[in-house]
C-alpha cells in the first residue's frame, strides 16, 4: 500500500469518526448544544486561541534551542513553522506519526543533516516526555487523594497503563540516544544477518558508515546533557506549553458563563487523564477515544449540553484548529 493511499485512508477514516462523534454528541440536544456555543464569550474564546498558540509557541522555543547546538543561524520563526506544519502531519496519521518524519525532512530542507534531524527530534521528543510523565505523576497522585473521578472505573486504569507506557518510552528514547554501545551491537548484529541473506552487498562498509551515524548521534545527545541548566530549561518550556493546553477547557467554560465548575488544578489534572486515555486511540487525532474520555472525566464536574458544547468547541481549538493552521503554513513560502 503506498503512501498516497494510506493518507487517503486515513483522512477518510478521520471524516466518518468525526461524523460519528458529532451525531453521538449531538443527536439528543442539538438545538441547546448548538445554542450554548454560539453563545460563549468572544473574549474568553480567543484566550483559548492564545493558550493554543501558546502552546505551539513554546514548544517552538523548545526546537528552537535544540536546534542552535547544531545550526547557529537556524530562526525562531523557522522552528515556529515547522511545529505548525507538525499539526497538519500529526493531525492525519494514526497516533501521531507522522509529524516527526516531517519535522526531520523540514529540517534537512533549512540545512540540517538527517543525522543531526533524527538526533535533534529525539531529545525534543525526550524532553516532552519527561514534561508529560511529571503531570501524569502530579495528576495519579492528586487523584489518588482526593478522588475526583468516582463514576469513570476502567478509564483510571487506562491512565494508568498510559503513564506507564510514556515512562516506558522515556527510557528507550534515553537508550536510543545515549547508550552507544548497546546501538552498535543491535547494528552490527542486523548488518550480519542481512549480509547472510544478501540484502546487502558491502556488509563492512555498511557496518562502517552506520557505526559513524551513531556516534555523531550519541555526540549530539551528550550535548543535550552537558549543560544540566538547559536540560531543565526545555523540560520547564514542555511543561509550561502542556499546562496552556490542559487549561483550554476551563477558559471555554468561563465562556459560557460558569466560573465555579472547574479550577486551574482540577482542569489541568483531568485534561492530564484525557490526554493519557487518548493516547491509546489508533484513529489519527485519537478522535473518539478522546471525545469519549472528555465527556467521562469532565462529566464529574460539568453535565448536559455545556459539557457537549465545551467539548465540541475544545476539540476544534486544540484538533481541528490546528490542521487547518498547518494546511496553511504547508501552503506558505517562508521568507528567506
Amino acid at each position: 500500500m503506498n503512501k498516497k493511499l494510506k493518507s487517503k485512508i486515513s483522512i477518510l477514516l478521520l471524516i466518518l469518526v468525526t461524523i460519528g462523534v458529532l451525531y453521538f454528541a449531538l443527536k439528543d440536544d442539538f438545538y441547546d448544544i448548538i445554542h450554548t456555543i454560539f453563545e460563549i464569550n468572544i473574549f474568553w474564546l480567543l484566550v483559548a486561541l492564545f493558550l493554543i498558540f501558546g502552546y505551539w509557541y513554546m514548544k517552538s522555543l523548545v526546537l528552537y534551542q535544540t536546534v542552535r547546538h547544531f545550526k547557529n543561524d537556524y530562526k525562531m520563526t523557522q522552528a515556529f513553522r515547522n511545529i505548525l506544519l507538525t499539526q497538519f502531519f500529526n493531525g492525519i496519521t494514526p497516533f501521531a506519526s507522522g509529524g516527526q518524519p516531517f519535522q526531520i525532512y523540514s529540517l534537512k530542507k533549512d540545512g540540517i543533516r538527517y543525522t543531526d534531524g533524527t538526533n535533534i527530534i529525539i531529545q525534543d521528543f525526550i524532553v516532552y516526555q519527561i514534561a508529560l510523565v511529571v503531570l501524569g505523576i502530579i495528576a495519579i497522585v492528586s487523584n489518588h487523594f482526593c478522588h475526583f473521578y468516582p463514576e469513570v472505573g476502567l478509564l483510571k486504569h487506562l491512565v494508568t497503563l498510559g503513564f506507564i507506557i510514556n515512562t516506558f518510552v522515556i527510557v528507550v528514547l534515553f537508550v536510543v540516544a545515549f547508550a552507544k554501545k548497546i546501538n552498535y551491537f543491535i547494528v552490527e548484529k542486523i548488518i550480519q544477518f542481512l549480509g547472510k541473506i544478501k540484502l546487502i552487498k558491502e556488509p563492512g562498509k555498511t557496518k562502517e558508515k552506520w557505526k559513524e551515524y551513531i556516534s555523531r548521534f550519541h555526540g549530539g545527545a551528550v550535548i543535550l546533557m552537558k549543560d544540566k541548566t538547559h536540560f531543565l530549561k526545555l523540560i520547564l518550556w514542555s511543561f509550561l506549553a502542556l499546562v496552556s493546553l490542559y487549561l483550554i477547557p476551563m477558559v471555554i467554560l468561563f465562556g459560557l458563563g460558569d466560573y465555579h465548575s472547574l479550577s486551574g488544578v482540577i482542569t489541568v489534572i483531568t485534561s492530564a487523564y484525557v490526554m493519557l486515555v487518548g493516547s491509546f486511540v489508533p484513529i489519527p487525532g485519537g478522535t473518539g477515544g478522546l471525545e469519549y474520555s472528555f465527556m467521562a472525566f469532565y462529566g464529574n464536574f460539568i453535565h448536559g449540553s455545556v459539557l457537549k458544547a465545551v467539548m465540541l468547541i475544545w476539540r476544534f481549538i486544540t484538533y481541528y484548529f490546528g490542521i487547518m493552521i498547518g494546511i496553511l503554513a504547508l501552503n506558505t513560502k517562508e521568507k528567506r
